[in-house]
């Protein structure tokens, strides 16, 4: 029978404005690079969780974005969840790591993804790393765009082709939710 569930958050802090580098922490007991990440205590949201863990592992203050996925396997036979948020550290750290983190390191992508230890943190992060990077880029050209009352509304006009293709993307897309996840993989895994 496998024991209760260990909840867990963390987040994909980025810094950095016109080259994004991600922060990879190493823990001390074992030396093992992951993300930063942690269990959360009695009666604490995943998101307050998260904002914490990032905060103590890297040593610098946050902006929590939006919510990138989950991880979830098993430790020591029990079921683990560690849900990500995607994150913003400020340039300058505001305080010492934790005692349980050896060091931090600031990395492009690629390279945080060859770091990380566990090949589903690896996974996870290459899949969702691009997301989280891509969001933040999008939103700093969006505040440089002319505002919306000045721009000129776009007009669409419907054809027989718009809705031809409209119609081989909406087939293409159910063929593609009937493969499953790798999240949903797991899950059955555990499940059974």
């Amino acid at each position: 029978m496998a024991g209760k569930t260990i909840h867990a958050a963390g987040g994909i802090v980025v810094r950095g404005r016109a080259r994004p580098l991600v922060a990879v922490v190493q823990r001390s007991k074992d030396e093992l690079w992951v993300l930063p990440r942690g269990k959360l205590k009695r009666d604490e949201t995943p998101l307050a969780g998260a904002r914490r863990e990032a905060v103590e592992e890297t040593g610098h203050r946050v902006r929590v974005r939006e919510f990138l996925g989950a991880l979830t396997y098993r430790a020591r036979g029990r079921p683990k969840v560690i849900q990500f948020w995607r994150m913003q550290a400020e340039v300058k750290p505001s305080r010492d790591l934790m005692k349980d983190i050896a060091a931090v390191e600031w990395l492009t992508l690629a390279v945080a993804v060859r770091r990380l230890s566990y090949p589903l943190e690896k996974l996870f992060l290459r899949n969702v790393g691009r997301h989280a990077l891509k969001h933040r880029k999008r939103t700093a050209r969006r505040k440089s765009r002319v505002p919306a009352a000045k721009a000129k509304p776009r007009r669409r006009r419907s054809t027989d082709k718009t809705r031809a293709g409209k119609a081989k993307t909406a087939a293409s897309r159910t063929t593609a939710r009937a493969r499953p996840t790798v999240l949903q993989r797991v899950l059955r895994r555990l499940a059974r």
